[in-house]
């Protein structure tokens, strides 16, 4: 039985784990980029770019500083600018709508699918107007969102899709990797993603030749040569230290991906009798449970009861864009996106992550059955 004098605690994310037992890798990768002084892209960025390209299926990766920037060339480089109108989801991270406010483009949003919490597409296509110029889903917590769908609207309308898969690394649409399925895929590799570097880091991939070219020219201050700029361009380029840290994550990103499945399945297991909205794998879909997000009407009340045990969580994400300060000149209300609304009230994230025993589990699984009872 759990009480509240519990002092084991455990945590949301536990990357000092990680690294603990990688650290010998690590350090002798980031003594080859102090050896050679390729601090800002270089060999190791071009080594990670070639195997992340490698492991996805696609022709290139660009490696960028964050997902954020990611987002921000793909859109440039799919002609999206002033006046513009993309269409994505007000359940997500903020970075999503900051890349199309950064090119004075126009969010329009469509609400989520309450099973996968992933782009809703039958609202998509009554969307679209003259203004549309791109359809960027976001792969929310590792679960794909409906891809076929998704780029059959694209294809007939003759509207280019960027996915958001900051969330998503190693995860499938009927076996077809996520990113790599769109015009562009837009990856965010912040320390607690399922790959994560160990600082700010991103890329965006493409089979697209053309694209490719213009966003390592945009990357690096729209240098077509040293010193020669065609259009204003960005410092976005990913350091040498992210590119050797990935590039040894890399080769264990499956292994974790298929822990985080494991710990999935038995959390949905062990909960499945409990009042709390589970989050499930579609069919056709892999996930990879880079956040599990349980919905509840009093989160709060649990989250208090949870902490008060020793079991952190984290809320993914508690006010949907569109009802953000910063889009207020949007113009919307509560109740025009019904179904992001009542998961920003209700979610609450349990911890997960690769390195989680079943004995933390069991302890978070018991103070549910703890605070739930209490709370009636």
């Amino acid at each position: 039985m759990l009480t509240q004098e519990r002092v084991e605690t455990v945590p949301f994310l536990d990357l000092p784990a990680q690294h603990r037992a990688l650290r010998s890798e690590l350090e002798a990768a980031l003594e080859r980029v102090l050896d050679r002084c390729n601090f800002c892209s270089g060999d190791e960025v071009a080594g990670f770019e070639k195997s992340f390209a490698e492991w996805l299926g696609v022709k290139h990766c660009v490696g960028v500083n964050s997902g954020t920037s990611a987002l921000h060339l793909a859109l440039i480089a799919a002609g999206v600018g002033l006046g513009d109108e993309v269409i994505t989801v007000p359940m997500t991270f903020v970075a999503t709508t900051w890349a199309i406010s950064y090119v004075g483009a126009r969010p329009v949003f469509v609400d989520v699918d309450l099973e996968t919490r992933t782009m809703n597409a039958e609202q998509v296509e009554r969307r679209i107007t003259p203004r549309t110029k791109a359809i960027v889903p976001v792969h929310l917590y590792g679960q794909p969102a409906d891809m076929k769908e998704l780029l059959d609207i694209s294809r007939r309308r003759g509207i280019p899709l960027i996915e958001d898969a900051a969330q998503a690394h190693g995860a499938t649409y009927r076996g077809r990797p996520v990113g790599a399925m769109g015009q562009s895929g837009c990856f965010s590799f912040y320390p607690g993603k399922n790959l994560g570097a160990c600082g700010e880091g991103g890329a965006v991939v493409t089979d697209d030749d053309d694209l490719a070219r213009r966003m390592r020219a945009l990357r690096d201050h729209a240098q077509s040569r040293r010193y020669h700029h065609e259009e204003v361009g960005f410092n976005y380029r990913m350091d040498g230290f992210q590119g050797a840290v990935l590039s040894v994550k890399l080769k264990y990103l499956e292994d974790w991906n298929d822990s985080r499945r494991q710990l999935a399945a038995r959390y949905q297991r062990l909960l499945e009798d409990l009042p709390l909205e589970v989050p499930v794998e579609a069919p056709g879909r892999r996930h990879v449970w880079h956040l599990f997000v349980v919905l509840h009407p009093e989160r709060d009340a649990l989250q208090r009861g949870l902490q008060s045990r020793g079991v952190q969580t984290g809320l993914h994400y508690p006010v949907p864009v569109h009802l953000q300060t910063a889009y207020k000149h949007l113009y919307h209300q509560v109740g025009d996106f019904p179904v992001a609304e009542r998961i920003g009230r209700e979610c609450l994230t349990l911890p997960m992550f690769p390195s989680m025993t079943w004995s933390q589990q069991d302890q978070v699984v018991e103070a549910l059955h703890e605070v739930l009872g209490e709370i009636g």
